[in-house]
């Protein structure tokens, strides 16, 4: 009899979002499960799809009535709720459904940046200097500039801009003033790292195995900050998608992309990830590696950067997918 998997994700709500680039950003996730459901039905599964729909009391119903062998996991967070990923996922561990991809709490790690610096730091793993700051603390900044001013609990670079980076007092004022008021929290404030920029997806469970990394290549011109912003990733007709572009493998000797695996290998480890998570990095002036994100449950969309890198490391969009499955617990 074949295997019967459902995946589950959250319904989009582009009427959430007052642009248009926006609302395509919160539609993506319908192509992602789209391509993961036509890799396990081509792989020889029996496919079903639950969307969730707010509130979590309602989603957690929708789980009890699922019947299936294993829950494929692409559920990213209700619209304008990141949190709720986590939420999701530790209901599929209270009601014994086997799913893949990373457990609660290694999502709520991931998601609240300034825990995950803290984690990181523990065992000696650099990252920028940062600070949490608001309009009410912003005269206790005490960091060099630049400085890149982002949400602390947010993904798929939502809140990040061209004015994210930031160069004086009065623009840093600004940006936090803008990013707490947007997501109604305050703002991480980190010392910007402006060289080489890396990813890596790294797969497992006891033994995690991390796949050739990608080097986020750009060709701006020099007065754009070089970051991987939110029009970089959902806005085609931008600057900064035209400029912008992943190369893997990267271009690095051998003794570099060891410390990225490795480093990436323990970054995986600290979180408690599980199946797949991604891992980004930049290189200080001193070619020191910093940790930018921990990125558990990254995007496997067909053109995302964690399929690209299996594809590097040999394998068809179907055996990634299928390896997936294979890790879920």
């Amino acid at each position: 009899m074949r295997q019967r998997i459902a995946i589950i994700y959250n319904a989009p709500n582009p009427d959430l979002y007052g642009t248009t680039v926006e609302k395509k950003a919160s539609l993506a996730i319908i192509g992602g499960v789209e391509a993961v459901h036509q890799a396990l039905v081509e792989s020889g599964y029996s496919v079903v799809r639950l969307s969730l729909l707010p509130p979590l009391e309602s989603a957690k119903e929708s789980l009890k009535c699922l019947e299936a062998d294993l829950v494929f996991n692409l559920f990213e967070g209700f619209d304008g709720c990141p949190e709720t990923e986590a939420t999701v996922a530790d209901f599929l561990s209270e009601l014994g459904l086997t799913y893949t991809g990373c457990p609660g709490n290694a999502l709520s790690l991931g998601l609240d940046k300034v825990k995950t610096k803290a984690r990181l730091e523990t065992i000696g793993i650099d990252t920028p200097r940062y600070q949490l700051l608001d309009p009410r603390t912003i005269s206790l900044f005490h960091l060099n500039y630049p400085c890149i001013v982002k949400p602390y609990a947010e993904d798929g670079s939502n809140g990040i801009s061209e004015e994210s980076v930031v160069h004086d007092f009065a623009s840093l004022e600004r940006q936090v003033t803008t990013v707490s008021n947007r997501f109604g929290r305050r703002a991480l404030v980190e010392e910007f790292v402006d060289g080489r920029e890396f990813n890596i997806t790294v797969l497992g469970t006891n033994e995690p195995k991390a796949l050739p990394a990608s080097e986020i290549v750009y060709s701006l011109p020099p007065e754009i900050p070089r970051i991987l912003s939110f029009s970089a990733k959902w806005d085609h007709q931008s600057i900064y998608f035209e400029h912008t572009k992943a190369v893997c493998p990267a271009e690095i000797d051998l003794e570099l992309r060891e410390r990225i695996t490795q480093t990436a290998l323990l970054a995986f480890r600290l979180l408690g990830s599980r199946g797949y998570a991604r891992v980004d990095f930049r290189l200080d002036t001193a070619e020191q590696l910093k940790v930018i994100e921990v990125n558990p449950n990254p995007d496997i969309s067909p053109d995302a950067g964690a399929a690209l890198q299996a594809q590097a490391a040999g394998m068809t969009y179907n055996q990634f997918i299928e390896q997936i499955v294979h890790l879920a617990t």
